[in-house]
């Protein structure tokens, strides 16, 4: 028995999150025992897990939904490695779920090893305790600059004998080329686990599409599993930047008289955007992700997420005119929130030794705190309250309050002030707080009264946790309508298929 399949993807973002995810529920809800695994994860939309014995840890967003797909407990071993890009240039290595150095493009060769012998004992270690576990390969396997090193895509396949599918978006046009070019680009080992397809982000007539699977099959030699549709309903934890577009989510039609607009600024290095989902859950709200000064203008609620570069990116905040445009807001009275790296962007002044090395330098003023940075990060999922209502989040920060005593916006739940208030200025280092519904409706009454949307009324009945749950069934149910599932099932449970055929031209020689 495998016991295991690899999805891969023709490109980033085309869709190996989300069908790993939904693999997942799929065969949860058949009883098996499943787990997510992603060797190496880029990414600094992270999650934390806090084992028995207080200890934090972070790991991969996607890994944590995948893992409420799977009906199991996140855990440290479904990402192994998650790099946490800082610049163009480095990213901060997390191993296991602990930070534990930095790595640019010049040395990973020199971190590779390490790293790759921890991903594959940490398959090998789940692979001994589940029925199956369904892995996302990063990126595209045919990066065949990187393949020599590789262990996250065809290096993971061809160490565990893992039969892998490819997953082509069509939504971005020239999937069939997309598709045979990653299958003829790979060597005859690798060529060997290449087991199928699955074309995903279809929306049209699929009689139009029937001719052209018949002859990626043909000329293959490999089946396509199925024709996963565009749906309107897949966009919570989104793994990939490039998955977000200008307009969050899909907002249900308002309960009152009027809409609650919501401008959240994209940084470049930003962590945790997940952070507005459940903004964009409610109805009636209009979340959008801009770099546009005059979008900041229209906004009723300004929202400021984090950042794994608090520095820089108030750098960029500056020097687009975006930092004049928030000013403006705040000066108008209207309601703006910082999270984790945007809570710190609101200070008055901003320590940094840690990540950027600058030392002091000023903040937005926007809030009377000093914050500095530690040689710690902070990793934790506390409870508390905020306006009255019960509050739960998750901290992964570097930064904290080394002056002043404001207002908090938040409590811990032995009492200890957390974030700050001051006025219609807010911020907090939690994350995931708008997750918590009576608190996420009281926030959004008091900033819809600041902006003067009088008309506005939060609906009384949304459950975030429920709609995160009702996404997942979704993606079940996509894999269960769309997909061949017993051809599926024989992958995980017999490995790839023998025989398949080689395409030429195979890998360059060089490799």
């Amino acid at each position: 028995m495998s016991g295991g399949l690899l999805v891969a993807g023709t490109t980033s973002d085309a869709g190996k999150s989300v069908l790993t995810a939904g693999i997942c529920r799929w065969l949860h809800r058949r009883g098996v025992k499943v787990a997510p695994f992603k060797a190496q994860n880029m990414s600094n939309n992270s999650a934390v897990v806090v084992s028995a014995d207080g200890r934090g840890g972070e790991l991969g967003r996607a890994q944590a939904m995948q893992a409420a797909a799977a009906g199991v407990a996140p855990d440290l071993r479904f990402n192994p490695v998650l790099l946490k890009p800082g610049s163009d240039r480095a990213s901060q290595v997390v191993l296991l779920g602990e930070a534990v150095g930095t790595v640019t493009a010049g040395s990973f060769r020199e971190w590779r090893e390490r790293l790759a012998e921890s991903a594959y004992a940490a398959f090998a270690e789940l692979r001994g305790e589940y029925d199956a576990v369904i892995c996302e390969g990063a990126g595209s396997p045919t990066e065949i600059n990187l393949r020599a090193g590789d262990y996250t895509n065809m290096g993971l396949a061809r160490h565990a004998g893992l039969p892998t599918i490819v997953v082509g978006d069509i939504d971005r046009g020239g999937v069939f080329a997309a598709l045979f070019g990653t299958v003829a680009l790979l060597d005859a080992a690798d060529q060997a686990l290449i087991s199928g397809f699955v074309i995903n982000k279809f929306r049209g007539d699929a009689g139009l599409l029937r001719p052209g699977l018949d002859m990626i099959t043909a000329v293959t030699g490999r089946p396509v599993h199925g024709v996963l549709p565009f749906h309107l309903d897949v966009w919570l934890d989104a793994e990939d930047s490039l998955a977000y577009g200008r307009m969050l989510g899909r907002p249900g039609p308002a309960r009152g008289s009027e809409w609650l607009r919501v401008a959240v600024v994209r940084l470049p290095r930003i962590s945790n955007a997940t952070d507005a989902e459940a903004l964009a859950a409610e109805p009636g709200v209009s979340v959008r992700l801009t770099v546009e000064p005059g979008e900041i203008a229209d906004a009723d609620l300004v929202v400021l997420p984090g950042s794994k570069a608090t520095v820089s990116d108030l750098e960029w905040l500056r020097s687009t005119g975006l930092a004049d445009a928030v000013a403006r807001h705040a000066a108008a009275g209207k309601p703006l929130l910082g999270i984790c790296g945007g809570f710190q962007m609101l200070a008055e002044s901003i320590r940094d030794d840690v990540e950027s090395g600058r030392g002091t330098v000023p903040g937005l003023g926007l809030l009377p705190v000093g914050i500095a940075f530690g040689p710690r990060k902070i990793l934790a999922r506390p409870e508390g309250k905020g306006l009255g209502a019960p509050v739960r989040g998750y901290e992964i920060h570097h930064g904290y309050v080394s002056r002043g005593a404001p207002e908090p916006l938040l409590h811990h739940a032995d009492g200890r002030p957390e974030g700050a208030i001051a006025g219609h200025v807010s911020g907090t280092h939690w994350h995931g707080a708008f997750e918590s519904d009576e608190f996420r409706r009281r926030f959004l009454t008091a900033a819809a009264r600041q902006a003067g949307r009088h008309g506005f009324q939060v609906a009384p009945d949304t459950r975030f946790a429920a709609v995160r749950e009702r996404a997942l069934d979704v993606l079940g149910d996509l894999v269960e309508e769309h997909l061949d599932t017993a051809a599926l099932w024989r992958l995980i449970e017999s490995g790839p298929p023998t025989g398949l055929p080689i395409l030429p031209p195979g890998a360059p020689d060089a490799l």
